[in-house]
């Protein structure tokens, strides 16, 4: 064998190890370890600003991919509460710096999907009633993906360059979890990242696909109190008094009109009543009558437009039935509250689809509706967008049971519901796929 053979054949298996360095075969690889922190997820759920021990896996694992690793990250309005937002820092040189996010928490709803590794987690919430507790979103998807990115981003240092601000963030469900951290320097401590990434699971799409939305994709949610202030008494004597709960009756009918008549069909709102709560026996008209609305809209002009319409009306039907300017409605919209729509850069998105389709196949990346749902992802690209952004969906629904809810009519478990379990294996492997080959796209060398 002369010296060249020798020498070839002497780096054969180096070369054979670097040619086995992709996304596909490093998901594959992390595939068992991942599906075991999920199931430890997954039946140890936690709340919202109580994510103390995901937080703490979180961070170990990335501490373990080989990041600076700070915890207890970020500041909470409400004194006293500790927020467990994890930032892990990964360098590899020059060049941009990309933020990938994950959220950390879980919702008050009793398990019922009969996995083998249901939760059966009860706990005391913030008004110190006892509640069950589930990760019903999939955010221990979210979290468990997030750990096999960034596995493989360490080891494929040799496609990237540039710095990775791993986030995990607490507090998406309650809202908060994002601002938080930012106002605890996120955008300051760390490098301001030039691109921000996300994901989340989809529970309307088969597993081995992503989704994406080019634009807007989630809607602005406001969150708006109404107190409506009447004139109680007995229920045989209505000529006596300025009853609430018709009044009420009326003005959340009138506000449907700002969807139907005042708002151009082509910027899409909801107006959703989803709470309301009046008197305390059938024949006492009470004093008053408090409601809980939501708000769903996209653009900021449109928001803002709505919300004095909801006010307007309010206090309008008031006068109109002939109540007292003292007892005109209290409109009162909960700042705290708000999250802001999220949008996908169309650019990136663009640059983006290609690269999915490259790594999962054409058939696997669909560009899907935009929804009115919520995502404090948003807060990651500013207010004004100017950090570029895309937050995709990740497919966690059986094909085959996709294909049955369509013949039979029957709905698919929704996220937030009792029954709602996605596919773990191919689920986390397509997002470790998807969101590794996004970061190798945007830092590539």
């Amino acid at each position: 064998m002369n010296l060249r053979r020798l020498l070839l054949f002497s780096l054969a298996p180096v070369l054979s190890a670097s040619a086995q360095q992709t996304p596909q075969q490093l998901a594959d690889a992390e595939l068992p370890s991942l599906l075991t922190i999920y199931k430890d997820l997954h039946t140890h759920p936690e709340l919202s600003t109580h994510e103390e021990r995901s937080a703490g896996i979180v961070a170990k694992e990335l501490k373990a991919a080989g990041c600076e690793v700070t915890e207890r990250v970020g500041k909470y309005e409400k004194p006293g509460t500790t927020c467990f937002g994890v930032v892990g820092v990964m360098k590899n040189g020059d060049g941009p710096t990309v933020l990938v996010r994950t959220d950390l928490d879980a919702l008050p709803v009793h398990e019922e999907t009969g996995l083998p590794y249901a939760s059966t987690v009860i706990t005391k919430n913030d008004e110190g009633k006892d509640v069950s507790v589930m990760h019903a979103c999939g955010h221990d998807i979210h979290m468990s993906t997030f750990i096999g990115v960034a596995r493989a981003l360490a080891k494929l240092k040799d496609q990237w360059h540039g710095t990775i601000i791993f986030v995990g963030q607490p507090a998406e469900e309650a809202v908060g979890g994002a601002r938080a951290m930012l106002k605890d320097g996120l955008y300051t401590r760390w490098p301001k990242p030039d691109f921000a990434l996300g994901f989340h699971d989809k529970a309307d799409l088969a597993t081995g696909k992503i989704g994406v939305t080019e634009g807007y994709t989630y809607a602005n949610v406001d969150s708006v109190d109404v107190t409506v202030h009447g004139v109680g008494g007995h229920g045989a004597y209505p000529h006596k008094i300025k009853d609430p709960i018709v009044l009420s009756a009326e003005i959340i009918n009138a506000w449907q009109t700002i969807v139907s008549r005042e708002n151009n069909p082509l910027d899409p709102v909801v107006v959703t009543v989803g709470s309301i709560h009046g008197g305390t026996k059938h024949n006492i008209i009470p004093d008053e009558v408090k409601m809980q609305v939501t708000v769903r809209t996209y653009k900021a002009d449109v928001r803002e437009r709505v919300l004095a319409d909801i006010e307007r009306i309010a206090k309008g039907c008031a006068q109109a039935a002939g109540f007292p300017p003292d007892k005109v409605p209290d409109v009162r919209v909960l700042g705290d509250q708000f999250t802001p729509a999220t949008y996908n850069n169309p650019e990136l998105t663009k640059r983006l689809v290609p690269v999915w389709k490259k790594a999962l196949g054409d058939k696997n990346v669909e560009m899907v509706d935009a929804t009115m749902g919520g995502e404090d992802f948003s807060e990651y690209s500013l207010p004004d967008h100017s950090i570029p952004a895309v937050d995709f969906h990740v497919g966690a629904v059986a094909p085959e049971k996709i294909a049955e809810s369509n013949k039979t009519g029957t709905p698919l478990p929704s996220l937030h519901s009792s029954k709602f379990a996605p596919v773990p294996e191919s689920t986390i492997r397509t997002g470790v796929i998807a969101m590794t080959s996004t970061v190798l796209e945007v830092m590539k060398k």
